[in-house]
């Protein structure tokens, strides 16, 4: 996390010292890098350049605006599942030819309202949903551009939570399934079938898998052509994979290396729908000590975020690294005793870490929590009537609160009459 380093004993996110972030913005508080995003979706447009891909930025990642912003001004399209996403995008001025819609559930609704905006197209994930799609937009008088997504049934070796390309999966169509509707379907005369699409999954860490779904996607678009249509687009998705601990991931051009000859030699448009890869490790999430307890012989280093905050490591078991913000000896575990960093809210799941060797802390110290960027603040909630934590985006030695901490008042407005 370059965007993050420990110089004269304290963390700063590029040029700003976390401490002062913290003593002006309060905690919990996520903080967010302007140039680690950018660094990261550069990184990623100059690894795949020769395949001059579409880059849909995966909007569930973290939906902040001011992200969103940041990306649209950088080039990006976006990759929304629902018709909120699809508010937040339209709501910064993406261009909707660069939208796609994926997700399982689509309802009539967000199908009409992605038909009005003029999306790029639809991933569908069943022949229901495409009688769907077709049904809305007759009813509107148009044509609707869709890719089916394929369920490749291929592994990724990762968490079973964030596997989506299984065969047990509840994404994607078998190809047997898939090849039916495709020689079927005029039986859709306002869907325009254009692509294929087969994302496997989130924080994958081996290019291989990857490669595996791309050769299938590829072999199964030469073998089944719609009648009525081209196959222009091969979407493979996001999942790029990055470091919560050094040395996890490889770099994009790792996963290009294998991709890129590939979609070149089959003359199709790529289309990549990263959003951890671009997020995760541009954030950070601030909290600070409550109470530091000792009980069964554990400590427990209490503090003012919670599960409700960053669920992950509750959800997944992930991991995060977690250290003081003010720190002489940055990660260095020798000599610091065992704890547990827990959060105030009434569920044994409610942790940050677990067993973690961190150095002695006090009543009122800062931590940092590392790769939060994304799905942090996305997947936060409200349990226990907690107010949702503020978000901050840094740029050089100033910053800006891209989205206020929400107050007592807000978590009854929708109750009120």
């Amino acid at each position: 996390m370059d965007a993050f380093s420990y110089r004269g004993g304290c963390l700063n996110c590029d040029d700003l010292p976390a401490a002062e972030l913290a003593s002006q913005v309060g905690t919990p508080c996520y903080v967010y890098s302007r140039a680690a995003i950018e660094q990261q979706y550069r990184t990623l447009t100059d690894a795949f350049a020769e395949a001059d891909p579409l880059i849909c930025y995966s909007v569930k990642a973290n939906g902040n605006l001011a992200v969103l912003e940041l990306l649209r001004g950088l080039g990006s399209g976006f990759d929304i599942v629902s018709g909120g996403e699809l508010f937040r995008v339209r709501h910064i001025g993406a261009d909707p030819s660069t939208v796609v819609f994926a997700g399982v559930g689509k309802t009539d609704r967000e199908i009409r309202e992605a038909l009005d905006a003029g999306i790029l197209m639809f991933n569908a994930e069943s022949s229901s949903e495409l009688a769907a799609i077709n049904r809305v937009a007759a009813d509107l008088g148009t044509t609707a551009r869709v890719a089916l997504r394929l369920n490749p049934d291929v592994d990724p070796q990762t968490h079973h939570y964030i596997t989506t390309g299984k065969k047990e999966n509840k994404f994607g169509i078998d190809f047997e399934t898939a090849a039916g509707i495709v020689a079927r379907i005029t039986d859709y005369p306002h869907v325009r079938l254009v692509g294929y699409h087969g994302h496997i999954g989130s924080q994958v860490t081996d290019p291989k898998p990857h490669a595996e779904s791309l050769g299938k996607l590829i072999e199964f678009a030469n073998q089944c052509a719609p009648a009525n249509s081209e196959i222009e687009y091969i979407n493979i998705g996001g999942g790029f994979g990055i470091d919560y601990q050094p040395g996890q991931a490889v770099p994009p051009s790792a996963f290009a290396k294998l991709l890129v000859p590939v979609i070149r030699e089959a003359g199709k448009k790529l289309i990549l729908e990263p959003g951890r890869y671009i997020a995760g490790n541009s954030g950070i999430l601030l909290t600070r000590v409550v109470h530091v307890k000792r009980s069964g012989g554990r400590r427990f280093i209490v503090c003012d975020a919670a599960m409700t905050d960053l669920i992950r490591p509750s959800l997944y078991d992930a991991y995060h690294a977690v250290w003081p913000v003010l720190s002489d000896a940055p990660f260095e575990e020798n000599g610091c005793g065992p704890a547990d960093v827990v959060g105030p809210v009434c569920e044994s799941g409610d942790f940050l870490a677990k067993g973690r060797h961190l150095p002695d802390v006090q009543q009122g110290d800062l931590l940092a929590v590392f790769s939060a960027g994304a799905y942090g603040f996305a997947m936060s909630s409200n349990y226990n009537a907690r107010t949702r934590a503020a978000e901050v985006l840094v740029d050089g030695d100033t910053y800006r609160v891209v989205r206020r901490r929400e107050s007592y008042e807000d978590l009854i407005q929708q109750e009120l009459p």
